[in-house]
């Protein structure tokens, strides 16, 4: 185990990194385990694949741009602060048993020097400022990542990345920062994993005109530098700086250790896609409460607590994780599973 004098020198030498700036890094619990996605399949039920999704309770099959306010229809966040009422969500991560069937991983609160952090499912957001960024605007959304792709060399492992956390204890920090060392495009096959910590880290550079794009991609670009610093200057067709968007998701694998159960070819961890970690991917819709998210990065408000200046207050785990939706495509989701749910409602196995 490392001691917290070893992770304060560690994380000392984040100089220009997450850990030297000001920043939010606030959890949000699971609000929904559902295959919907308003951003790329709106108004479909049963998606092509499953999504875990966090955040503002309005969180619909439907939400066109702008017109849908998530603000105003929202009346709980399960993220820890009230005034933010934005749509986070990603792909869900199934263990395959050699008998064929599937089970959904866990997620926990990811802890490390700068906090523990409560979830009840769900992820951590991160807001990286970068000297002056501009907030998002209401009716903006983007997405990272590419939920068909099966070529590692075509993901940069400085924005989408997998880390093997060799402690049951998501509190004992192991490796440095973000998407650096030994982490991978890929998700870690190895028994000796307790728990695989998932970074997904978006652009942070806007064309300034586009809250959204066709492939909800192309209004934004990744500037100079790398992983999870906020980021460099930006380039001249997509000039304004935007707070660096990063989740964090800690899947606890520890129950699926043994090897017994392990299937005899191909993959024991993948996506629900039915992909590896190269498909791994996450969408954003804004709603935030007002001007409370500038405030928040020119004020210099930090990690996961109330910050006045701003505007922003803090809800306590057990409101946040109280903050749920029925799913809008109804299936079990939980459990061991006869098939990955794709395409036929999910049947238990």
């Amino acid at each position: 185990m490392h001691s917290w004098s070893t992770l304060t020198a560690a994380f000392a030498l984040l100089a220009n990194g997450v850990a030297a700036q000001n920043m939010l890094r606030f959890a949000c619990s699971q609000l929904v385990v559902d295959r919907v996605d308003p951003l790329v399949n709106p108004g479909v039920r049963y998606t092509p694949h499953l999504h875990q999704i966090v955040g503002g309770n309005s969180f619909n099959l439907t939400m066109e741009p702008v017109e849908y306010d998530l603000v105003k229809r929202s009346t709980c966040t399960s993220c820890s602060f009230p005034q933010d009422l934005s749509n986070y969500w990603t792909a869900v991560m199934f263990f395959k048993h050699k008998n064929g069937s599937y089970h959904r991983v866990p997620q926990v609160g990811n802890g490390g020097p700068q906090g523990q952090l409560i979830n009840k499912g769900g992820l951590d957001i991160y807001y990286i400022p970068s000297g002056k960024t501009t907030a998002f605007r209401p009716g903006f959304r983007m997405l990272a990542g590419n939920a068909a792709n099966t070529e590692d060399s075509k993901v940069s492992k400085a924005n989408i990345c997998h880390r093997c956390w060799t402690s049951t204890n998501e509190g004992n920090f192991i490796g440095g920062a973000p998407c650096t060392g030994s982490d991978t495009v890929a998700i870690p096959q190895e028994p000796r994993c307790k728990m695989i910590r998932q970074t997904i880290i978006f652009p942070h550079c806007w064309d300034g005109k586009n809250l959204d794009t066709p492939d909800h991609k192309s209004h934004v670009a990744y500037g100079q530098g790398s992983g999870a610093t906020g980021g460099g200057a930006c380039p001249s067709s997509h000039p304004v700086k935007l707070p660096q968007l990063m989740y964090e998701l800690m899947w606890n694998v520890t129950n699926f250790s043994d090897k017994n159960m392990w299937p005899t070819s191909g993959p024991a961890f993948v996506y629900s896609m039915n992909l590896g970690g190269s498909a791994a991917h996450g969408d954003y819709v804004f709603g935030w409460e007002g001007d409370t998210l500038q405030r928040a990065m020119d004020k210099g408000c930090n990690l996961n607590r109330a910050c006045p200046a701003a505007g922003l207050t803090y809800q306590p785990p057990e409101v946040y994780n109280a903050c749920n939706i029925k799913q809008q495509a109804p299936e079990p989701v939980d459990g061991w599973l006869k098939a990955m749910p794709m395409g036929d409602v999910a049947i238990k196995a």
